[in-house]
């Protein structure tokens, strides 16, 4: 690892639009000759100047690259990563409203890429990550079959499967052991039907033996946990500042975080233990992973959430209702 080099503060957009199927696509632009890493595919932004907000220095940067004015940016993740010729700190943020036609003034070339089907390479190092992130839906929904009923929680997933979920936790530790292994193998083959992603709340044999898509952490767990499980998903619940932290130092995809507001399943909960909005925000400000926000919300907040920095909000109730 290279020493005494300046770390470098960086604006990058992730600029979106509805595709021709419908689904959001983002904008990736080819670094030209002459440059560090010529030829790789990145996404726009450049270095913040001082005295510049990381906002500031987007929305001058995407006017100076691309010709667009900026009208909405929702900042997201921020990963620090060193090259050899720097140590950059990316300030993500996602853009889906702007004023201007396209024009490649600094890149080679642009190209629009969908989530989870990338075409063009290479892609900076700093950016795989992101990638992955990019293809995570923004509703987490979270079973629990134990307190509404087996057939009626598969009767749940399966419409919530039809109208579009595809993010799903299998969380029933309410249920004995039989009917839990039961329920998680019919409601990971529900999900596979559906193209949804699947994973297990804490039991990592159950998960196998369901084939689901991977593991989702408790935080009690997440703290005596020193190596990723061997998943292609990981995400863990997270209530502090070192639980994140060890989130990703573990290279998890996700976390859950909360609580936002006071809930059916914690009515006991203080409120002075709530995060709240402004909690939520101060607590993910440098998160370098994606953030879905949990607590006594609703499909009404997902907005809202993304404005504090959130990816998405996961839900047990609501995700059913």
């Amino acid at each position: 690892m290279t020493t005494g080099v300046k770390l470098t503060r960086v604006a990058a957009a992730v600029i979106e639009r509805r595709g021709s199927n419908g689904t959001w696509e983002y904008l990736l632009g080819q670094r030209a000759p002459g440059t560090f890493y010529p030829g790789y595919w990145e996404f726009p932004g450049g270095k913040v100047e001082p005295g510049e907000t990381p906002y500031q220095a987007l929305v001058r940067e995407l006017e100076e690259e691309l010709g667009i004015r900026v009208l909405q940016a929702q900042p997201w993740l921020m990963r620090c990563h060193r090259y050899e010729h720097a140590h950059v700190e990316l300030n993500f943020f996602r853009v889906r409203a702007w004023e201007g036609e396209l024009c490649d003034h600094v890149h080679s070339a642009l190209a629009w890429q969908q989530p989870g089907a990338v075409t063009v390479e290479p892609m900076l190092p700093a950016n795989g990550p992101i990638l992955k992130a990019l293809s995570l839906p923004d509703f987490y929904a979270i079973t629990h079959a134990y307190s509404m009923g087996i057939e009626p929680q598969l009767l749940a997933l399966e419409k919530a499967l039809q109208h579009g979920l595809r993010l799903v936790q299998i969380r029933e530790h309410g249920l004995e052991s039989e009917d839990r292994e039961s329920f998680a193998c019919a409601a990971s083959g529900l999900c596979r039907q559906y193209g949804a992603l699947v994973l297990i709340n804490g039991d990592e044999a159950l998960a196998r033996a369901c084939s689901a898509d991977g593991l989702h952490l408790p935080a009690r767990q997440l703290m005596q946990t020193e190596k990723r499980p061997d998943f292609p998903w990981v995400g863990a619940s997270c209530h502090t500042a070192e639980e994140l932290t060890r989130a990703e130092n573990l290279g998890l995809d996700f976390a859950v975080v909360g609580t936002i507001n006071p809930t059916a399943s914690h009515p006991d909960r203080d409120e002075k233990n709530l995060l709240g909005w402004a909690g939520l925000e101060a607590l993910i400000a440098r998160s370098e992973v994606p953030v879905f926000a949990i607590g006594g919300l609703t499909g009404k907040d997902l907005e809202t959430a993304k404005t504090h920095r959130a990816h998405g909000i996961a839900a047990i109730r609501a995700a059913w209702s």
